[in-house]
């Protein structure tokens, strides 16, 4: 209603101007939005010419509107000519400039494009092939749909504009079987697959709700120590890293227990985040305890934590295996009677003689390498302290809590500046390439990572070494070595005194040596998928472009797995794609039973992206319990027929996973603003929009409108309109009746079938606005019966 006195308003002020002699122009911010607005003021009965350039539009008739393209935030007023800009007009730009803030599950989304022959999941049908896009004919007006296949060669056509009750069934889809169309099995688990999914959301609303109730103690930075330490970072903070640390400082300061977990890529700054959290838990008096998953890990961030927090009154301390025994025993008692506020430690942190004084902050580093048991002993530690939850590659267990809601999560998706992606390799090992990536680093005075999957093939991976490059220094390291052998190799490592550095994968986690930045990883078949994507974050963390060659045996045939795997990687080249790999691992693996030590869950039922938006949907609907109205929503879609072509033309977007990827955002299109900004972006990224894309927007709008008013079914045509309610009935009769009464010229009639029938001739506009006046009309009764209940 709002934005019809507003163009009204105008109207009423551009004929004010005109009287006065004054020009009258909209400036939009691209060309996409100029059109988008043209339309509006059209659709008003304003009177609209588009400018082009300056010289000739002098002779504009008064009370007419030029539209032109300029970047003004705000409009004014010249001599003879008034200007309005985009925001003036509908409050913000139509062409949006992309959120850098994205919803976690977009990231799945774009990880999982459904590709020709993929299994699928319809949400009433089930289990079924995709097999490609086909426009059929709908009354006479051609419509694109998706055509799947199902239990014996039974097709089903999906119009596009639904496309959203179509998930993926995930990538491990040997064995299924496809569901029968119209068979009763797939409601039947279906329904079974709900019961259970409320139960598991209830524990872990129970659960969540219950950390809520405890209460930890409100932390806050102090004033001018908190500047000093925070510019004792040599770099600039990343717009997400900035946001990350404001999230965790909230989270803090609140009075209840924290559990946050930063997802960022490798080498993006987790490291940071944790330091400030530690700085305002330790300056507070109380202890922090930092659980890392190897002995390098801890040794780095204790050198890491002790550089930064030199010169203030705070004591880090170490335990790990690198740590003398006479030394742990001082750290345990150090921990015991409170002089050591800050620990840093690998899983020895959690053996039974370590007792903690006031322990406020656990930060846990990498989590994806704790097993079961560990992870139950953290959350005895936990109760009612602040936990931080630092991982490149969260577990599909991890992910899951987040993307459901359960547990809070900060993203860090934007590089540092200067940072290069690293090039990936992925071949069979080829001695004279390897040389050659050799060569090169040590030419550009850097070092080189080579890591194999047992302590057994060192000896013989160090021998071929030999033969490629025998001028290069070697040396090697693994978990074998006593810690002081060990500390030695990687501080000599460290100092430049060798230039290759051959180990098993312990160099996994978290290590920073800016100076490396080759990595050859042999084997690479036998190593996980987190495994692969952390090994390839240790180089080209500086502002050189790193080099990972991901390589097998040449007599080695690879298992269909391991090259999924090898493939995934070699398609995750972009930076920050840490988190999409998580959710490929979701896919791949499933994400295992949330609450227990089971590994495997019962997804294969339903598919990987259905199950996880039931569990979203009951997460939801248990927080706000009573009020289920709203969270119906996605059991239904409208069913609407207009007799128009309703697709994007092959000639307007000619690449096909283009298209479907236009059909999947179209039909996610929430409101208005977004629909609005989708057209402004079409006509900048391929042109003026046909009709038949036209009809596709304004389908889902309707789409929208009947969800909002229940209605289930809408059809149009040249001689009038029906319109079926969802479950033959109306939220508000009485409304609805007075409705009608009032619709005299309208001709507009209850069916004894409880139909409601609108007959008159139509032209195609006529068809659309009077489809979307008359649907919104009655979401407004529907929802002012809402108000009275």
């Amino acid at each position: 209603e709002g934005r019809e006195n507003v163009f009204a308003l105008l109207d009423a002020q551009v004929r004010q101007w005109a009287e006065v002699g004054r020009r009258a122009y909209v400036s939009a911010w691209t060309r996409g939005s100029r059109e988008r607005i043209a339309s509006l003021l059209r659709e008003h009965g304003m009177r609209v010419r588009v400018v082009e350039t300056w010289s000739r539009d002098h002779d504009m008739p008064p009370g007419t509107v030029g539209l032109t393209i300029m970047g003004l935030e705000r409009g004014f007023i010249a001599d003879n000519m008034a200007f309005v800009s985009e925001q003036d007009l509908l409050g913000e730009r139509i062409a949006r400039p992309p959120r850098r803030r994205r919803k976690a599950d977009q990231f799945i989304a774009e990880a999982s494009e459904i590709a020709e022959g993929d299994l699928v999941v319809h949400q009433d049908y089930g289990i079924g092939r995709y097999d490609g896009l086909e426009t059929i004919g709908v009354g006479s007006a051609p419509h694109d749909c998706l055509r799947l296949i199902y239990d014996g060669n039974e097709k089903l056509f999906l119009p596009v504009e639904n496309i959203e009750l179509l998930s993926r069934f995930g990538s491990d889809q040997a064995g299924v079987a496809l569901d029968r169309l119209g068979g009763a099995s797939w409601q039947n688990r279906k329904a079974k697959m709900k019961q259970r999914i409320r139960d598991m959301a209830g524990e872990l609303i129970r659960t969540a709700a219950l950390r809520a109730l405890r209460e930890a103690p409100a932390l806050a930075p102090g004033e001018g120590l908190w500047d000093e330490f925070c510019a004792r970072f040599p770099f600039v903070e990343t717009e997400d890293q900035s946001r990350a640390i404001a999230d965790v400082l909230e989270d803090m300061g609140s009075g209840r227990p924290m559990d946050r977990l930063v997802c960022g890529d490798v080498g993006f700054g987790k490291t940071e985040v944790a330091l400030r959290a530690a700085f305002v838990a330790a300056l507070s008096g109380a202890q922090v305890a930092v659980v890392v998953p190897t002995t390098l890990l801890a040794r780095q961030h204790f050198r890491t934590f002790s550089a930064r927090f030199a010169g203030l009154p705070i004591t880090v301390a170490q335990l790990s295996r690198m740590v003398t025994a006479k030394e742990a025993a001082a750290v345990r008692k150090g921990l015991a009677d409170g002089t050591i506020n800050i620990v840093v430690g690998t899983h020895a942190l959690l053996a039974k003689g370590v007792q903690f004084a006031d322990l406020e902050l656990l930060i846990i580093d990498e989590e994806q390498h704790f097993g079961v048991a560990h992870k139950e002993k953290l959350k005895a530690l936990r109760e009612d302290v602040h936990v931080l939850t630092l991982s490149a590659t969260p577990l599909p267990r991890t992910l899951q809590l987040a993307l459901t809601g359960v547990r809070e999560m900060s993203l860090i998706a934007t590089p540092p500046t200067d940072r290069l992606a690293v090039r990936t390799f992925i071949m069979p090992f080829d001695s004279v390439v390897i040389r050659e990536a050799i060569q090169r680093e040590r030419f550009r005075g850097g070092q080189i990572f080579c890591v194999v999957p047992r302590i057994e093939d060192l000896d013989r991976m160090a021998a071929r070494l030999h033969d490629i490059v025998p001028d290069a220094r070697l040396v090697q390291a693994h978990g074998r070595l006593t810690p002081t052998e060990l500390e030695r190799v990687m501080t000599e490592f460290g100092d430049g005194k060798y230039d290759i550095l051959l180990s098993t994968n312990i160099v996994e986690s978290g290590l920073d040596m800016p100076a490396v930045n080759t990595l050859i990883i042999h084997r690479a078949d036998m190593f996980g998928l987190g495994q692969l994507y952390q090994l390839r974050g240790r180089v080209g963390r500086g502002k050189q472009r790193g080099y990972a060659y991901l390589t097998w045996p040449q007599t080695h045939v690879l298992s269909a797995a391991a090259e999924k795997r090898l493939e995934v990687m070699q398609t995750l080249d972009t930076l920050g794609a840490g988190f999409t790999l998580a959710s490929h691992d979701l896919d791949l693996r499933g994400a295992g039973n949330l609450l227990g030590d089971e590994q495997s869950g019962h997804i294969r039922e339903v598919g990987i992206e259905l199950y996880q938006q039931m569990l979203e949907d009951a997460v939801a609907e248990l927080r706000v319990e009573k009020g289920k109205r709203k969270l119906q929503d996605r059991d239904w879609t409208p069913n609407i027929i207009l007799g128009l072509p309703v697709l994007i033309p092959e000639g307007y977007v000619t690449d096909l996973p283009v298209r479907l990827g236009l059909y999947r955002r179209i039909a996610a299109l929430a409101n208005d603003a977004e629909i609005e900004a989708m057209e402004a972006e079409l006509v900048d990224r391929f042109g003026t929009p046909p009709d038949e894309v036209r009809n596709l927007l304004d389908v889902v709008t309707l789409k929208r409108l009947c969800r909002e008013a229940g209605v289930e079914r809408l059809e149009a045509g040249p001689k009038g309109m029906v319109l079926q309610f969802r479950g033959n009935s109306f939220a508000n009769p009485g409304g609805l009746v007075g409705w009608i009464a009032t619709q005299k010229e309208a001709n507009v009639r209850l069916r004894p079938d409880h139909k409601l029938a609108l007959v008159r001739e139509l032209t195609n506009a006529q068809r659309i606005r009077l489809a979307k006046d008359t649907v919104q009309a009655l979401g407004r009764l529907a929802a002012g019966q809402d108000k009275a209940a």
